[in-house]
């Protein structure tokens, strides 16, 4: 939320010192718009490159803070039991494992591999969105640089500055 506040404000300003020939207001929207693109880009270009191994290393350690309350809570809503089966600890989860997969068949599909597909997905899809809308970023400092060197079309051609 804070994020959308905080981009909707620099979009104002840009709005606001585009409407009233502004040069400071465009130059400084200019350099917020830049950083936000560099920042933009960063986490695009992570969320693209993250592999399979780092996801499970991920997964794993979450897996292992985790309340009891909310692994349940996955599971029943995942429809999955355990994570990816590798410890006896894992084997204790599935004991334990209270969704509805277990009841209509003696394996569940493990929580893991369903974790890894749905987090491998989402990753793709913000890394996409995510560069889609950097550049558009970095289109806004484009137009707002070329906007920013035009003369003021209400300003007196025959005053100095």
């Amino acid at each position: 939320m804070a994020v959308g506040v905080f981009l909707l404000l620099i979009a104002v300003a840009g709005l606001v010192g585009a409407v009233n020939h502004h040069q400071v207001l465009l130059f400084f929207y200019m350099i917020i718009l830049g950083l936000v693109f560099i920042f933009q880009f960063g986490i695009s270009c992570s969320c693209l490159a993250i592999n399979l191994s780092k996801q499970t290393d991920v997964i794993n350690a979450s897996w292992s803070v985790m309340s009891n309350k909310t692994r349940d809570e996955l599971e029943r809503s995942f429809d999955c039991c355990g994570l990816f089966n590798l410890t006896t600890l894992d084997q204790q989860d599935y004991a334990f494992c209270t969704a509805i997969c277990k009841s209509r068949s003696p394996t569940c599909q493990m929580c893991g591999e369903k974790f890894l597909k749905h987090s491998d997905e989402a990753l793709k899809i913000l890394g996409g969105v995510g560069l889609f809308f950097s550049f558009t970023e970095i289109l806004g400092v484009w137009l707002a640089m070329r906007f920013r060197n035009q003369k003021d079309p209400r300003a007196n051609p025959s005053a100095f500055l």
